[in-house]
């Protein structure tokens, strides 16, 4: 049976974050004068117009309007389901440390293990259209900070993102996905098993309504929700232009640390990373570098193996002569003294054995993998 006090109270704040008009910061300037929401919906125009716009107040004393009152019905009985909340600024649950960022939700949706928003947390994020060393470094990081007990913080976009969330769900700290779109959408569609899986596993956290769709403008803003839950953020593979350093900057103005993994640099993937390196973000080249500088006890896993190279001495001697830069067929060729399609055939070798892999371009790099 639904908690009739609680349906009510979840009601009117719904209510009052679908006001037009009442975004964040005005929202939290009626509630500052008038305390919840009902008593601002109890107030008259007069005491309303004296805090906000009167085409606010207009908007508070206007009837129920039908689309609100369907969205209303509909995020209750989502709510009423098992693993799902919603969250006012005035619960108990709400993340303490979004209340310290300039801009917290009024409401936040929950799927998943709730707890987690309690747990220290480092945020890892980065290009959608991540290299595969790049994909390979955010696993493994995440994993290993995850296996310490850090809730790994990420936005469930494609690339670093995705690499994140499954490392973090190899961990005891488990992950949490901050996402763009209501808390009952997937979004992109190839991530639909891992968004179950987090949801099983980890934590989903939406500031927007339910069946709200990925508008792009919902990407950028809600980056400063995966900096804010985070102790700090860690950035792998960034271009210049990036989304990425937005949450860095959000991090940086929260308070929170900033690492960054660096790069080879001839990628534009380096770009982003080098730029916050230079301006103060820690560069950090392990796990342990992390657990350090937040406080964390050290790691005591057994260290990772590197996997032994496959092939025969002139496969191997391949690998050497490459090095972890960025380089063409012809140079490389040229290091080993042997032709191209002898070299083609070896390099295809070391790409289905996951130690190399092919750029745009046909520059070709090695894959570190410990």
């Amino acid at each position: 049976m639904i908690d009739t006090d609680w349906a009510r109270d979840l009601a009117q704040w719904i209510r009052f974050e679908q006001t037009p008009g009442v975004g964040n910061d005005t929202g939290r300037r009626l509630l500052s004068a008038f305390g919840l929401p009902q008593h601002v919906f109890d107030a008259d125009f007069e005491a309303l117009a004296a805090v906000v716009p009167e085409r606010v107040a207009r908007a508070l004393l206007a009837p129920l309007p039908s689309d609100t009152r369907a969205l209303i019905d509909k995020t209750l009985d989502w709510a009423s389901l098992p693993g799902n909340r919603v969250l006012t600024l005035a619960d108990d649950d709400y993340p303490r440390q979004l209340l310290n960022i300039s801009d917290p939700p009024l409401l936040l949706y929950i799927k998943g293990r709730i707890e987690l928003l309690r747990a220290t947390s480092i945020a890892v994020v980065g290009s959608r259209n991540a290299t595969a060393q790049g994909v390979l470094n955010a696993e493994k990081f995440s994993e290993s900070l995850s296996r310490e007990c850090l809730t790994i913080v990420s936005g469930q976009a494609l690339g670093i993102d995705t690499a994140a969330h499954l490392g973090g769900l190899r961990g005891v700290g488990s992950t949490i996905a901050v996402i763009g779109t209501g808390a009952d959408t997937v979004y992109p569609a190839r991530n639909r098993a891992l968004a179950h899986q987090i949801a099983d596993q980890g934590c989903i956290v939406s500031e927007y309504a339910l069946g709200e769709g990925p508008i792009a403008s919902h990407f950028p803003r809600r980056n400063r929700l995966i900096s804010g839950l985070s102790r700090g953020v860690l950035v792998i593979e960034a271009a210049a232009q990036s989304g990425s350093l937005i949450t860095a900057r959000m991090a940086a103005e929260q308070g929170r640390d900033v690492f960054a993994i660096p790069g080879s640099i001839h990628s534009p993937l380096s770009k982003g990373c080098h730029l916050l390196i230079r301006q103060g973000a820690k560069l950090v080249d392990s796990a342990q570098h992390i657990l350090e500088e937040i406080g964390e006890l050290p790691s005591r896993l057994p260290a990772v193996k590197a996997p032994a190279v496959s092939g025969s001495a002139p496969e191997c001697m391949v690998l050497s002569a490459l090095g972890y830069d960025p380089v063409d067929m012809d140079t490389l060729a040229t290091r080993c003294e042997i032709g191209i399609a002898e070299l083609s055939a070896r390099l295809l070798t070391h790409e289905l054995d996951g130690l190399v892999e092919t750029l745009p371009g046909g520059m070709i790099r090695r894959i570190a993998t410990s």
